[in-house]
């Protein structure tokens, strides 16, 4: 049972954060309108819920969905698909579709996120990563800030590279996420030294939270799950790739066989829940900031650092709180799972996971697997024992977790509640 000092605390910060609270949920109705009108200009109707069997040819649900999609992202073309059963899976096929032997790829936002380690060749032997292909790779580290370096990026330039890499979110790090604007200023300096080049944004985390999109300034490919913001946490599975139509064709050449590329392929039926998730995602994607800014907001008042700081403008969905230590990391996570709708009577304790580096404690009790929009938390065990908070369907969820953690740490001795909280 929470205590009423934690309750009094939480609901002191939501009342502080009243106006910038306001302020997301204002945004909705932009960005809800830009998902209507697309819907409209692509007439979609009831007979788009319906898929077609085995090789999916002209499926046109699936063709709509993509449409509308290419339409949201400000992109040229767009493929969604069931097939791809991750972010990562998808951002892989962009990757393989575009890059040839002897090409070079270039990360400028630092060491990408631990699940793409392997993909690149970064971590693992013999398992067909872009070095078994013959694919060179190459980062330019963060500035102390957690900023891109632009002068090892000129630098770095001085090379032909085939592909960019841009992480728009923090992943891991403890770095500000990129803004849209930030990513299109990065994107003109890269066409003016090299026009073909092709810069490539790992979007996840990031759709919905600002009023336009990386296609829209200049990204030439853009990948994402559909369990993260766009999918609204109504999408069951899934992922994205959008951009330049060519590009959008030569990964889903990857991901089916070169000569379907993207006209093969059903939608299993699930267009309906794709469209209803983006729908929802505007309203859900608010309601994720709000809590991101609630976490934050009571961390900080407690004396821990936070990436970024409430009320600061945001572009992905991310939160990080520096809590120093891996007990305060556990005792987090298994108040959060307590709170969950689906497995709350589980004990999330650190183990390892398929694609990452370090053991991790996540708290993800979600009614899709990994849907870590739905409201999550997870870390790896590793200094300085940094937790990463993301999603919350509404607000309420959150500040319902959040005092569960409050009390849980208190009572471990790992935080010193204050005695009186006035609101």
């Amino acid at each position: 049972m929470p205590s009423a000092i934690a309750r009094n605390l939480i609901e002191s910060v939501v009342q502080q954060q009243v106006p910038q609270a306001a302020q997301r949920t204002s945004a909705v109705e932009q960005r809800l309108k830009r998902v209507l009108a697309a819907f409209a200009e692509e007439r979609l109707g009831t007979q788009h819920f319906a898929s077609l069997t085995g090789y999916g040819h002209g499926d046109q649900g699936r063709d709509l969905v993509d449409r509308v999609f290419a339409r949201v992202l400000g992109a040229e073309a767009a493929a969604v698909r069931m097939q791809f059963v991750s972010g990562t899976h998808a951002i892989t096929a962009a990757l393989f579709g575009v890059l040839r032997p002897g090409d070079r790829l270039l990360s400028i936002t630092g060491r990408p996120y631990d699940t793409l380690e392997e993909v690149i060749g970064l971590r693992g032997t013999g398992q067909g990563s872009l070095a078994d292909f013959g694919i060179e790779y190459d980062e330019v580290p963060l500035t102390p800030e957690g900023v891109v370096d632009r002068v090892g990026l000129d630098q770095a330039l001085a090379v032909s590279q085939r592909v960019v890499l841009i992480q728009r979110s923090c992943g891991y790090s403890w770095r500000p996420s990129l803004s849209v604007e930030e990513i299109g200023e990065l994107c003109a300096l890269i066409h003016a030294r090299q026009p073909d080049c092709i810069c490539f944004v790992d979007n996840c985390y990031g759709e919905l939270v600002q009023d336009c999109e990386p296609p829209e300034v200049g990204a030439d490919l853009v990948a994402g799950s559909l369990i993260k913001n766009l999918g609204g946490t109504i999408a069951p599975t899934g992922g994205y790739v959008a951009g330049r139509a060519d590009l959008v064709n030569q990964a889903c050449c990857r991901l089916t066989a070169p000569g379907i590329g993207r006209e093969g392929g059903t939608g299993f039926d699930l267009q309906r829940l794709v469209l209803q998730g983006l729908f929802l995602a505007p309203q859900m994607v608010a309601e994720a900031l709000i809590g991101a800014d609630l976490v934050a907001g009571v961390f900080e008042r407690l004396g821990f650092a936070v990436q970024p700081r409430p009320g600061a403008v945001r572009s992905d969905l991310i939160q990080a709180v520096c809590l120093g230590s891996p007990e305060a990391l556990k005792t987090v996570c298994r108040a959060f799972q307590a709170c969950s709708p689906v497995g709350a009577y589980l004990d999330p304790v650190p183990a390892a996971m398929p694609g990452y580096a370090s053991d991790l404690v996540m708290a993800g009790g979600t009614f899709i697997d990994g849907s870590t929009s739905e409201f999550s938390a997870d870390a790896p065990l590793r200094e300085p024992f940094n937790l990463f908070v993301q999603g919350g369907t509404h607000r309420a969820h959150i500040q319902l977790a959040l005092a569960e953690a409050l009390t849980a740490l208190d009572a471990a001795g790992l935080i010193n509640l204050p005695q009186t909280e006035i609101i």
